[in-house]
């Protein structure tokens, strides 16, 4: 399993997709779908799954070979989960079967033996298991289900408003080529997005097209929609490719974004993102090569803080394999059994493996401008909207961070004499390991956060609709901060904008002892559930991230903490100017702060078992999305049909006790 660390080649900061992009070719064969789903992370798949479990005909494409996103391919696969939520089993059916099936195949939920979660374990199980499910939930709803795996979308064909075909390439092995997963992503992506074939790829055109309507169904006889275009990529891929309204990075400071670090939109400082990998313990000490870029990262790396200085606490953090059983050790008030030889543990830390550029220069989402330089908003010139020179940079901070966890001697954060060398550990890599790759890495980026729609224009938010950081968080804004940073008149809005949210606590003769929340914001169009703190992983403040004695950006943790259990609003999920599209995962419309609280595994399933059984919903009532809610605040009969659907199929669109006339949420952690 084990193979030397490889060093990665440099690839220019900015492509030039018009030099690189091929025109477009015949397609080598069409494909029709009911649901064509973009991206097969945990949204994606659910999505699929809900759409096959109601009979449909799902397309899923994802860019690598393996389905599920953060519990696979990205290799977080440590259950991000709140313990109130948790203990009541409150998730879609879809996830709660997940779980299900984690357990039966080990025996145990925890096989790592894990302390940030419930449930750790290998990558690659986390595949196998979602693959089984699929192709499970096709047979038992007698949908169709057609997986293209290392496929990439590249072209939308449309008129104004509706996607009439999907263009996307495919790619395998050229003849006398290495295997897939022998190079990082950095070295291969730009191939991925040609038309031609290469050294390393042969291609397939694929023409994604809608299936034609069955003979007397509600399609047939009206103007509706025929399919549905969901996009579950990671980055927002199809967002930024239809160009339709949407956010990147930080969002202006407001009475709805009373945090925000920036008095105007950065579009460039989005959360960090991580290459994982997989280490395990040893019995005997091991020959730890250095990799040859490893001191232009060592300035940066860190256990961040004093009582997380601890290597076995860092390692079990996230352990995802435990054949034996350690002693039982305590650091920092955190409760953990020490490493024994044979554990595999997958590497998530901020100040290791993340990478958390923040300006123009170095930011890894293409902002629209920088979509327009490259030329990728051209006919046929899409190139994924990602800067490849941060991938390779990202690949490379991840593989130093494993040589300072096991022979590192400085930390950044905390001084000299805190680091100590641990030899007894191996870097795993080969097809064979957790990862599933040659080098080691997953085999795509854990992403935090992406280009995040506006919702259409909406009672209450003309400008279009926008889940704020006022209508989740805990947080008191009675704080000196708030008092003192926004401007009376945003301070007056804030505290205006808070006494309508908190209208019933008010009316039913409850004190207000704060200026904030005593519940999050209830949306009559909740299609899904969630729950998390808002977590940040900021970017940092100069470029390069790694540049000695750089910081994170001041001010982007001044939004994290606390939420109160969310809901998902199917506002959320329908784009402006296009009426076949609905997005799941973290590109739905939600602030920068927000976003922070919806990304994790629970709500990615959430939001995309909203988007397959929506999508099914409309198919079957002849209806597009945006018809359910265009008239709320008035009753929706379509939209109360929809949500019925959700709860009879086990898919929670409301946390039990947390209604209008019930401000007792404190409860919930």
């Amino acid at each position: 399993m084990k193979a030397p660390l490889v060093s990665l080649t440099l690839v220019a900061t900015f492509f030039t997709p018009v030099a690189m992009a091929a025109p477009p070719r015949s397609a080598d064969q069409t494909v029709e779908c009911e649901i064509l789903v973009v991206g097969g992370g945990l949204s994606g798949v659910a999505t699929a799954y809900e759409g096959l479990l109601g009979g449909k005909t799902v397309c899923l494409t994802e860019i690598t070979d393996w389905v599920g996103g953060q519990i696979s391919a990205q290799g977080t696969s440590a259950l991000d989960e709140r313990p109130t939520q948790r203990a009541k089993l409150l998730y879609p059916r879809g996830y709660l079967e997940l779980r299900s099936r984690i357990e039966r195949k080990y025996r145990e939920l925890n096989p790592g033996d894990c302390w940030v979660s419930d449930s750790c374990f290998l990558p690659k199980d986390g595949n196998e298991i979602l693959a089984k499910l699929l192709t499970d939930a096709a047979k038992k709803g007698k949908g169709k289900f057609k997986f293209f795996p290392t496929t990439v979308v590249k072209q939308l064909q449309r008129t104004p408003n509706i996607i009439s075909s999907t263009i996307a390439i495919q790619h395998r092995p050229a003849k006398n080529a290495p295997p897939l997963n022998t190079q990082p992503l950095s070295q291969t992506i730009t191939e991925a997005y040609t038309y031609t074939n290469s050294a390393n790829f042969d291609k397939s055109v694929i023409n994604f097209v809608p299936a034609k309507p069955k003979k007397n169904s509600p399609l047939a006889k009206s103007n509706a929609p025929n399919w549905y275009v969901v996009d579950a990529t990671e980055t927002g891929e199809l967002v930024a490719l239809a160009d339709v309204p949407y956010r990147l990075g930080i969002d202006a400071r407001s009475y709805l974004e009373p945090s925000a670090s920036s008095e105007t939109n950065d579009p460039y400082c989005t959360q960090g993102f991580t290459y994982t990998y997989a280490m395990e313990a040893t019995k005997e000490p091991q020959v730890q090569a250095m990799p040859p870029f490893y001191l232009q990262y060592s300035n940066y790396y860190s256990y961040e803080l004093q009582r997380l200085a601890s290597f076995p606490l860092v390692f079990t953090y996230r352990r995802i394999w435990s054949p034996g059983k350690g002693e039982t050790a305590k650091f920092g008030g955190v409760e953990f059994t020490n490493p024994t030889p044979g554990d595999i543990s997958m590497q998530n830390w901020t100040w290791g493996n993340d990478y958390r550029p923040g300006t123009r220069n170095d930011n890894l989402v293409y902002a629209r401008d920088q979509l327009q330089a490259t030329k990728q908003l051209e006919a046929g010139q899409w190139m994924g909207g990602l800067r490849v020179e941060s991938l390779r940079k990202a690949e490379e901070i991840s593989q130093g961070y494993y040589y300072w966890l096991v022979a590192g001697t400085t930390d950044s954060q905390l001084g000299a004499g805190v680091k100590q060398p641990e030899p007894n550990y191996r870097y795993l890599s080969g097809l064979d390991s957790p990862m599933g790759t040659v080098h080691g890495l997953s085999k795509y980026p854990y992403m935090r956060e992406g280009r995040r729609i506006i919702g259409r224009p909406s009672w209450g938010q003309p400008q279009g609709f926008t889940v704020w950081e006022i209508d989740i968080s805990r947080r008191d804004y009675t704080d000196k901060y708030y008092t003192e940073t926004l401007s009376p008149e945003t301070y007056r809005s804030l505290k205006a904008a808070l006494s309508g949210l908190e209208a019933t606590a008010v009316i039913g003769g409850e004190s207000v002892k704060k200026i904030g929340r005593s519940r999050s914001t209830i949306y009559p169009d909740s299609v899904g559930i969630a729950h998390y703190a808002i977590d940040f992983h900021p970017c940092m403040l100069k470029s390069p991230p790694e540049t000695l004695g750089n910081i994170e950006r001041p001010g982007e943790r001044r939004g994290a903490g606390q939420a109160y259990p969310f809901q998902i609003p199917l506002r959320a999920m329908i784009p402006q100017k296009i009426d076949n599209m609905l997005v799941a995962g973290k590109s739905i419309a939600t602030s920068h702060i927000a976003a922070a609280a919806y990304r994790v595994h629970s709500f990615e399933w959430s939001s995309g078992a909203a988007a397959g059984t929506t999508a099914a919903f409309s198919l079957d009532k002849a209806i597009a999305p945006y018809e359910l809610v265009d008239q709320l605040p008035q009753q929706e009969p379509q939209l109360a049909a929809l949500k019925l659907r959700l709860k009879e199929q086990g898919n929670p669109t409301a946390f039990p006790d947390t209604s209008i006339f019930n401000e007792s949420w404190d409860d919930w952690r």
